[in-house]
């Protein structure tokens, strides 16, 4: 049994760690990540397997309060407007399905920036001056956050409990937050924890650390579950146990681990037998879930198919 990172955690937050504890080297729990309310990747799992996922991601970009829409392409836009309202979807779907919820959150940046400006390259945000007091970037640092922890809350409320997966992949330096370092992105998160937990008390969160960068670990306090994001240039056979074991030796052989975005399905039939104790996965969203591209309607169904798997149905 894994004790939260949070001494007040909620009894469902405390739950839910339990049971991904437990199932981790066990059985693995399937995952999808969605960015719009149609979730056409949904439908798309139900169409191929006659389930679906137990754990669903759901996405926070539109929720960013400094969108910059008189400078943004018209990509951009679509994904703005179609990720509206999503926490909406989730709370309702998580309150009928009894599912697992996830959050990602490409955050655009707190400052300045055009286009999709979670990217570095299109903003000057410079996260090293949100860990310095006084400054316009740490100002407008907690006012997003104090925005976004409006949402949360309304889990809390519903006493849902949330996997939260802020400042995810900071090993790579395309995301604002990542671009000094992933040290620089360590601390942005414990200041997150923090702020969250011992002044605004969303105890309701299971904090998911997303980095496997060497010396970045922002420590066992402030974590519940460690995670990794991979995409492989090309498809292969594989239950991912050598990346499990460079996760681990990086972070916390204390912790729940869990493959936090997939390009390419592990192999169920080989967890089944390595039993490499990743709790869940979530493949991305559209063509990594939709079509032949990456993952083919066959292992598809060998996935939800197998006992080894855990379906919401």
């Amino acid at each position: 049994m894994q004790q939260t990172a949070n001494a007040n955690a909620t009894d469902e937050a405390k739950r839910l760690l339990n049971y991904l504890s437990e199932t981790a080297g066990d059985r693995l729990i399937t995952g999808q990540h969605t960015q719009t309310n149609l979730m056409e990747e949904i439908g798309y799992i139900r169409e191929k397997t006659e389930k679906e996922p137990l754990l669903r991601g759901f996405e926070m970009l539109a929720y960013s309060p400094n969108i910059n829409y008189d400078d943004a392409a018209e990509a951009c836009l679509t994904e703005v407007y179609e990720n509206r309202n999503t926490m909406e979807t989730a709370l309702q779907w998580a309150k009928e399905s009894g599912g697992i919820v996830t959050l990602s959150f490409h955050w655009f940046s707190p400052l300045g920036g055009h286009d999709k400006s979670f990217y570095a390259e299109n903003t000057d945000f410079d996260a090293t001056k949100v860990l310095e007091e006084g400054t316009p970037e740490r100002a407008a640092f907690y006012h997003d956050m104090d925005v976004i922890a409006a949402e949360l809350r309304k889990f809390q409320e519903a006493r849902i409990p949330v996997l939260w997966r802020p400042f995810h992949e900071s090993d790579g330096e395309w995301f604002w937050w990542g671009a000094k370092g992933p040290q620089t992105a360590a601390k942005l998160y414990r200041l997150m924890y923090e702020y969250y937990t011992d002044e605004l008390h969303l105890d309701h969160l299971l904090w998911v650390w997303n980095c496997a960068a060497e010396d970045a670990y922002p420590g066992d306090d402030c974590v519940d579950i460690v995670s990794v994001d991979i995409y492989l240039t090309a498809y292969e056979r594989t239950d991912y146990h050598e990346q499990y074991e460079h996760l681990i030796r990086v972070t916390s052989q204390n912790k729940v681990a869990a493959l936090a975005e997939v390009g390419y399905l592990p192999d169920i039939a080989l967890l089944a037998q390595s039993h490499t104790p990743w709790a869940y996965y979530m493949t991305w969203s559209k063509e990594f879930c939709i079509g032949e591209q990456y993952n083919r309607t066959e292992q598809l169904r060998e996935m939800y198919g197998s006992p080894y798997a855990v379906t919401l149905k």
